[in-house]
């Protein structure tokens, strides 16, 4: 497995806040299955051109030395679009050494016109891939079919997908259309794992949907390469409760939680 999306970069941001805490995560991890992690700390658009990417550079091999040595850690950034029509075509601002950037919304009240800067960004020549769509206020899955018409990716947290509530439902429903991506832990140095939806997905009888969601696509965002259409994954009517609960037993500990931001 792969996840594109975490905050194990220690002490920049709201995330991990110490290298043993980051490598403790990184060997859980490893242990689940994952092979290679990009750390993505939150970077504001409009500041895009201020970063101090020495230092951030200076972290993140410090904690590649670190980490277990099978499993490979990449450098990126999750970016708050704060404001439309900010130039993002920078390499530093990229997933590893991929054209792909990950990017997110204010998580209030979604601002209009976000299709269209998606369009922008990727007219622009990256490639972006909105991370966790069922956060967002205002969120639709008729929204969400206008971002990867504009040419964007989407990435779902897996805590979302496993939990319960508004933006579960929605993470749910953007399975059962086919309209999510790529699969991440968004973890911030917490319990959070990527390996959870991945069992849960083999659970209910959709092994494909796993591979593609956190293995294939993954690596192909990260090389560049074509990704491949996850097929819509619906279940029965209390299904995911009984499965939901199955793997929390499983793990003896909750899928979900409730503290996310």
């Amino acid at each position: 497995m792969i996840d594109i999306h975490t905050h194990l970069l220690p002490g920049v941001d709201d995330g991990s806040r110490t290298a043993e805490q980051s490598v403790r995560v990184l060997a859980r991890f490893m242990d689940a299955g994952v092979t290679c992690v990009v750390c993505t700390p939150h970077l504001a658009a409009s500041e895009a051109d201020r970063v101090p990417l020495e230092r951030y550079r200076r972290i993140h091999n410090e904690l590649c030395e670190l980490a277990p040595p099978m499993l490979t850690v990449q450098r990126g950034w999750e970016i708050m679009l704060d404001r439309p029509g900010i130039d993002l075509r920078s390499p530093d601002l990229r997933l590893g050494a991929s054209n792909a950037i990950l990017v997110e919304f204010p998580h209030g009240v979604l601002p209009s016109g976000t299709e269209l800067e998606l369009a922008r960004l990727r007219q622009s020549g990256v490639l972006p891939v909105v991370a966790h769509p069922e956060r967002y206020g205002g969120a639709t899955l008729e929204l969400i079919r206008l971002w990867r018409a504009a040419g964007a990716l989407i990435q779902t947290d897996t805590a979302y997908l496993l939990g319960e509530g508004r933006r579960s439902q929605l993470a749910r429903g953007m399975l059962a259309e086919g309209l999510i991506d790529i699969l991440a832990s968004d973890n911030h140095g917490d319990q959070r794992p990527l390996s959870a939806a991945h069992d849960w997905l083999l659970e209910i009888g959709a092994p494909d949907a796993s591979e593609l969601l956190t293995t294939i696509n993954p690596r192909s965002l990260l090389s560049d390469q074509q990704l491949v259409p996850v097929p819509p994954v619906r279940m029965e009517t209390g299904m995911f409760a009984r499965l939901r609960e199955l793997l929390g037993r499983r793990r003896g500990t909750p899928l979900h939680n409730t503290s996310i931001e």
